[in-house]
Formats: structure tokens, sequence, C-alpha cells
């Protein structure tokens, strides 16, 4: 096991998951202080890297696109303080950084962890239910209904209907842009009867967002409600990718272990051996492996390798 503890936080790798906990110095953002612990599986990264810097370093972990809902809203518009993916590291522990870095890249290159695209969340997104207040509304989600609620800031036109409730099936995309320099930001929910080209503080499906402290909190609500929309990959994959090899039922023991003995689709060859690691790899993230019996299945199949 790799683990770096920080004033920034805790990153540890245990061959299979990185997980983040949030420090609780003053530079770590509200955002990341909210969302807590992260789990990303190794199946989710696209890469890690170090940079080194003359008092403090960075250690950043790379997603492969589309694999959380977090990042698929923010893009690359979170403020350093706010991105859970990055921690500052003390220069004295430079080392223990390159150490976690190269423990997860081995890792990665041993799974064959493909760093493109991905047609499905591969992180669940913020726990619910989750409130946030900023701009000139708090928003409630409860993984049915998006409760937007105003203040003494909202627009006369937008609170006289008083608050807003949607369901989730009404929404069909979720925008989320933080303010900058002069120009504010927002949180909208866009629904087919809503016209998108009404100003944010004259929307009632959307925040208005001033550049305050508080307002990444509403990226939150917004990941948390794109976990639950369908993801924008999928119907692309679905209709132009080839379905992938899947275990066949000799190749699936009674009580739902992989066994790496059966006979690959193709015959023992390296391609063969490959795919079947990565149907492992599925099986033990949906839960239908054990730990321990996924572990006991891929040195198996290394050992053929």
């Amino acid at each position: 096991m790799a683990e770096i503890i920080q004033k920034d936080g805790t990153w540890t790798f245990d061959g299979e998951t990185v997980r983040i906990v949030p420090g609780k110095d003053k530079g770590v953002g509200l955002l990341r202080k909210a969302l807590g612990e992260v789990a990303v599986p190794l199946g989710a990264l696209a890469g890690i890297s170090f940079e080194a810097g003359r008092r403090s370093g960075r250690l950043r972990l790379r997603l492969r696109e589309g694999a959380d809902p977090l990042l698929q809203i923010t893009g690359s518009r979170l403020g350093d303080s706010s991105d859970p993916y990055l921690l500052t590291v003390e220069k004295d522990r430079a080392g223990v950084a390159e150490y976690l870095v190269d423990e997860v890249r081995n890792a990665l290159l041993l799974d064959q962890v493909e760093s493109g695209p991905v047609d499905r969340y591969l992180l669940p997104g913020p726990a619910l239910p989750i409130t946030a207040s900023a701009g000139d509304a708090s928003v409630t989600f409860d993984g049915e209904r998006i409760r937007l609620e105003w203040n003494w800031k909202t627009e006369e036109s937008k609170s006289s209907g008083g608050p807003r409730t949607l369901a989730l099936g009404e929404v069909e995309a979720v925008e989320w842009l933080p303010s900058a320099g002069l120009e504010n930001g927002y949180l909208r929910f866009l629904t087919s009867r809503a016209p998108v080209s009404t100003p944010p503080e004259y929307d009632p499906h959307a925040v208005d967002l001033y550049g305050f402290k508080k307002d990444p909190l509403m990226a939150l609500v917004g990941a948390a409600v794109v976990a639950r929309l369908p993801h924008p990959r999928a119907t692309a994959t679905e209709l132009t990718a080839t379905p992938a090899p899947s275990l066949t039922k000799a190749a699936v023991t009674t009580t739902g272990t992989a066994d790496p003995t059966a006979p690959a689709a193709s015959g023992d060859d390296h391609d063969a051996l490959l795919r079947r690691l990565r149907e492992l790899g599925e099986l033990h993230q949906t839960g239908i492996l054990t730990a321990e019996e996924f572990s006991t299945a891929k040195q198996a199949i290394l050992k053929r390798l």
C-alpha cells in the first residue's frame, strides 16, 4: 500500500483504488470538504503525475473522460482549492509522492487500463440528499426531485412564482459555469419547456452565482443530478461499438468466481488473457467478485501471461 499524508489531504493506493480524503488546512476549498472522501477505481484513471516545485509540489490525478460526473459538469474550470484530484505536497515528501506515482502507473500497466473516454460513470458522484446555498437560491436534490428556493437577492420576476420543483425526468442536461471577472456564473437545469436564452438571473430553472466563496458547492448539486442522467456518450457508443467479449458460463464457478483455468475464447493467447483480465476487473467493480476472489483469479492469469 502507498500512502501520502499532507495538510492538504491524504491519498492512499491499495492496488485497486485511490482513496482521497481532504485535509483540514485553510487552503482546502469548501467543495472538497463537502464532497468528503472520494474512492477512484483504477479503471477510472487515465494517468497520474507529480510536479516538483521549489517550496512544494503537486500530485495530480487525471481521470478518463466521462468517468466522473463532477468533472463532466465542471470540466477544467474548478479552481485549485476546489479540485479533489490535486494535492499540494511539501518538499520533504516529494519522494513519497513519486513512490505513489510509480505504484499507480505500474498498476495501470499491469491491468492494461485504457486511458480513453468511457460511456458510463465509474464514480457515483456526491452523496444524497444534497443541499447548497449560493448566489440567489438554495437548491436541494434527493435523487428524484430538484427544489429551488429563492432568497432576498433574487430578481422579483423570478421569485414571484415561488419555489420551483423539477422532477429528475424533466431535466435533459445541467450546466455549471463559475463567475469570471465581471461576469456572473450559474447553475442551470435544462428542460424541453424552458428557453435556454433566458439569462440565469431571470430563469426560474437556474441559480445566478456572484463569485462568492460558496459558489463551487452548486457544482456538487449539479454533479449529483448529472450522475443520474443518461451518460452523454452512452447512445453513440451503443450504436457504434462492438460488444466486448463476455465470460462464458463455463468460465464462472457456481459461487460467481471467474475460473482462470477455463479455456479462453480464442485459445490461451495474449489478447484473450488480457480480455479475461478486463472482464475480471468489471466483475469486481460491480461487486460480483470479492477483492480476494479477484486477486486470486488475476494472479493465476498473470502467471499464464
